[in-house]
């Protein structure tokens, strides 16, 4: 098995904090997650997550004016250059202090970057290769506190800074005579966002007290008189003096005045207050956070802290329309290139919202999981992945386009465990409000709900392979309870465990349940037997979690002292160990007392789950790795780093010198007063996520780790959300029974003679996937079967492996479905005795086909809808057909059209 999987999506959080942007052609949006950004198609309903990371959490995202180029930024000033068509990093700079805000020029040759009371203005990147990315060009003082927000005239020749001492300044981007830079008041908060008009030097300026103040200004943007060349260059050779005193260039120092003479105003660009308006006449919102402005069709969008949201018409100030979209903070908004669509983004539930504001409907809507994600399943075709999280939510995502499509809440309590059914349209969910609930995935809705005679926590679920039998482990009062799916009675309650049950897993090939418990024992029942004990496997710890094979035939136990053990369960005979505790790497938290080293030895795997295969084994615990080991060689075969987020805790090894004072670590100190945020009341008792903390870090932490049944991919709940891995075959040249006859060039030299079986095998064997998709491409539909039947059955499983991969990308359907009609077709009985071994790939394939399946038959249904449609129409209005149509080509007609009603009459009973 080869291990080439890399990071490819990352589900389950959609917005944590920073600003929004969307793409050049107003379709996609771009939403900062964590350290990560993702990337939201509308148009063709996909989510894709950049292969990339900053070191910290994202807090601000610059996109160039043509869309190919990002800057992002995070906690600490450090800015990654991003190119957006090659999803690669192209530079890195470091801005030395937190950056606030970071802006594009409209005509992308200059940027400016905002930190503590400076605006910095540096040449924007090239399309070339350069030296230096980022090379300041001038410096801006002005603003006395630190500064909020930037906004560029539309030719790019002045941009207007707002700032928390309440006062919005005006800049050019090269000198201008009359153009002196002067602070504009008229507020009594902090600036929260400033715009101009389109082609104009007027500004709006709005502040957290929800006023806005309309700047009319007396010259036009094409009177604004370039610096004679002389007074430059003085300029400019007084600043190349200045900086070869200064260790680090400032580029040009442009210092604003707050309050110029009369003198100094004088035939100079002047602003005047013409308007002030407030949006809380009536007091309902009192705190504004953000604001967006189309200037084509003078759009203001204001955001409020109770999560209303308002649309007004500039300069007239009139109402559109006002909306609540939820009940937490907006922490950002932005609008697209057509003003049709505003995005929302709330980072206190971690909400996503594309709204279009004159239909009034939601072009997405997308939340995460409020707390940590708990427990993760897959469908067995390997399509949906179903998350539970300590929000008492369970939500169900596309592995395809990475969104939820439905959540339920019925649970009053954090869910502990998730699992599909084997029909793959029932999820089964376990919670510590003391049920078990099942979920229909046709009508979306609750349709089961077993509970116990007493109440209990319910910390594990399994489901056995038929789908009729459930099982919960609960942690209070020891016990297993077994109900029926069909009738949702309790069939038995298996006492016997004298601590609490950690962990429960079916065999998928046999009767037999087996049970973990904190006791250190493992008890494994026997359905068919009257749920007796079968057998019991002790332990020299408690256990933690407990997986069966895919095949049924090897029992893998996770245990507190970090041991992995593999068991023979059929004879109760233990087969191998391995001993994962230092493979754990376990971070040192920034209040610890003790080394990371030191605090490892009581950590341990919290989760496994066996590959598709069975070769290999997933494990994952409270550390930032997850391991992957081979069963049979009992060896780590790879360490993933799920994250680099080093705003999250437990992520560094050692302390940092850096981080401790005299009195002790500075996390201990607590920064500011949460202005942002609204101080929040201390909760008594509340221990995780306490809001009275004005300084939080979660802990970095795997919870659950599952192997998707085609074999392709994997997936982990993590404090960042649910990460996938996928198979990475592009990048890797892996031959197979390699010959030095096996070329490119003597591949198609047997292709034109048309030796078609001799071709796929040497193509398979070189392992190329364009190269193996030309080869088969090139055989006539005519020639499969005869090629089918004489392929060697080595090749049998590697071409059907291709065919599910083909039917992702490929056009050509019906060919490739012809193929893997014939290749089940000739080899069904061989392939029958090898079903556990080639079990992912028919998985694999089935989850190609399905997918296909279901988007080809909604485009048949919506045909035969608008062809019952036209014949009922034709019928209603009595259409007579021409004249010159002979009566045999009536009857003909008649006959299609009965044949269609009868299509569409079946369709509609078998669906």
């Amino acid at each position: 098995m080869r291990f080439a999987y890399r990071f490819s999506g990352l589900l389950g959080t959609v917005y944590r904090r920073g600003n929004l942007n969307f793409t050049r052609d107003g379709n996609s949006l771009l939403s900062p997650v964590g350290n990560r950004i993702s990337l939201f198609d509308l148009k063709n309903n996909k989510c894709e997550t950049l292969p990339l990371a900053t070191r910290l959490n994202i807090v601000c995202v610059g996109l160039s004016p043509d869309g190919s180029l990002a800057i992002l930024i995070d906690e600490e000033g450090a800015a990654l250059l991003v190119s957006l068509i090659g999803k690669c990093v192209i530079h890195q700079f470091y801005f030395h202090k937190p950056v606030h805000s970071v802006s594009f020029s409209p005509d992308g040759k200059k940027f400016v970057v905002t930190k503590d009371n400076l605006a910095y203005l540096y040449h924007a990147p090239g399309k070339k290769r350069e030296f230096n990315a980022f090379v300041l060009d001038k410096t801006y003082y002005g603003p006395y506190d630190e500064t909020t927000c930037i906004d560029w005239t539309d030719d790019s020749k002045c941009f207007a800074v707002g700032s928390k001492d309440m006062s919005t300044w005006v800049f050019g981007a090269e000198r201008w005579a009359n153009l002196i830079y002067y602070s504009l008041g008229g507020h009594k908060d902090v600036i929260v966002a400033c715009f101009f008009e389109e082609n104009s030097l007027d500004l709006y300026t709005i502040s957290q007290d929800a006023a806005l103040c309309v700047w009319q200004c007396d010259t036009e943007l094409d009177g604004l008189k370039p610096m004679p060349p002389k007074d430059a260059a003085k300029e400019k050779k007084a600043v190349e003096d200045d900086e070869e005193l200064l260790e680090e260039p400032k580029g040009e120092e442009i210092h604003g005045k707050a309050d110029p003479t009369e003198q100094e105003t004088r035939a100079k660009v002047k602003y005047s207050r013409v308007a002030k308006y407030f949006f809380n006449k009536e007091g309902d919102f009192n705190n504004l956070t953000a604001a967006a402005y189309h200037k084509k069709t003078h759009l203001l969008v204001t955001g409020f802290a109770s999560g209303v949201f308002h649309l007004h018409e500039l300069p007239d100030f009139n109402l559109i329309h006002s909306l609540s979209i939820s009940d937490q903070r907006i922490a950002s908004i932005s609008i697209n290139c057509t003003g049709d669509w505003i995005a929302f983004g709330c980072s206190g539930l971690g909400q996503l919202l594309v709204w279009e504001w004159q239909s009034e409907s939601y072009v997405l809507k997308q939340q995460g999981h409020f707390n940590s994600m708990v427990s993760l399943a897959y469908s067995p075709d390997g399509q949906y992945i179903v998350t539970g999280g300590e929000d008492g939510k369970v939500k169900v995502w596309n592995t395809s386009s990475s969104f939820c499509f439905v959540t339920f809440t019925e649970h009053n309590s954090g869910v502990t465990a998730v699992t599909f059914t084997s029909t793959g349209y029932v999820v089964l969910s376990a919670s510590l409000d003391g049920t078990v609930r099942a979920f229909d995935l046709h009508r979306y809705r609750n349709f089961r709900t077993f509970t116990s005679p007493r109440p209990s926590q319910f910390s594990c679920l399994a489901v056995d392979s038929s789908g009729e039998i459930v099982a919960a482990g609960s942690q209070d009062s020891f016990e297993i309870f077994i109900w029926s799916m069909q009738s949702g009675r309790l069939l038995d309650v298996l006492a016997g465990h004298e601590g609490p049950i950690s962990s429960l897993s079916f065999n998928p090939m046999k009767c037999v349940l087996a049970s973990a418990s904190w006791d250190k024992t493992v008890k494994l029942w026997d359905m068919l037997d009257s749920w007796r004990t079968k057998e019991t496997l002790i332990m020299n710890s408690d256990v933690l979690v407990v997986a069966f094979r895919p095949d049924g035939k090897e029992l893998a136990v996770a245990a507190l002292n970090g041991q992995i053990t593999f068991w023979d369960h059929e004879n109760a005979v233990q087969t191998g160990s391995i001993e994962g505790r230092h493979d754990l790497q376990m971070g040192r938290k920034e209040l610890d007392k003790i080394t990371a080293k030191q605090a490892a030895k009581g950590k341990s795997f919290t989760t496994l789950c066996y590959s598709a295969d069975g070769q290999s084994i997933l494990a994952g615990g409270l550390s930032k790795f997850v391991c992957i080991y081979n069963v049979k060689e009992q060896i780590l075969m790879k360490k993933f780093e799920i994250s680099c987020n080093y705003s999250l805790d437990a992520m560094e090894e050692y302390l940092d010198r850096r981080k401790m004072t005299e009195f002790g670590s500075m996390a201990l100190i607590d920064e500011g007063g949460g202005g942002d945020e609204g101080v929040a009341i201390p909760l008594p008792g509340v221990k995780r996520g306490d809001m009275s903390y004005r300084h939080f870090k979660p802990e970095i932490r795997v919870t659950c780790v599952r192997f998707c049944p085609t074999g392709r991919s994997w997936a982990a709940t993590t404090t960042e959300g649910l990460l996938l891995y996928s198979l990475d075959s592009g990048l890797i040249f892996d031959p197979f029974e390699l010959d030095i006859d096996v070329t490119p060039s003597n591949i198609h030299k047997t292709l034109n003679q048309k030796e078609y079986t001799i071709a796929i095998v040497m193509a398979f064997k070189l392992n190329e996937k364009k190269l193996i998709q030309e080869v088969i491409e090139a055989v006539p539909s005519s020639e499969v079967d005869v090629v089918c039947s004489s392929l060697p059955d080595l090749y049998v499983e590697k071409l059907l492996e291709f065919l599910a991969s083909a039917f992702e990308t490929s056009c050509h359907l019906e060919f490739y479905l012809i193929w893997a009609h014939k290749l089940l077709m000739l080899h069904g009985q061989k392939l029958k005795t090898r079903s556990v071994k080639l079990l992912p790939v028919i998985q694999f394939l089935q989850k190609s086909i399905q997918r296909h399946f279901e988007d080809v038959s909604k485009l048949c249904e919506w045909n035969i809808y608008n062809i019952k449609y036209a014949l009922a129409i034709s019928q209603q209005r009595g259409m007579k057909r021409p004249a010159e149509e002979t009566p045999g080509d009536e009857e003909e007609l008649d006959s299609d059209s009965d044949y269609l009603m009868q299509e569409a009459h079946k369709d509609t009973l078998s669906s």
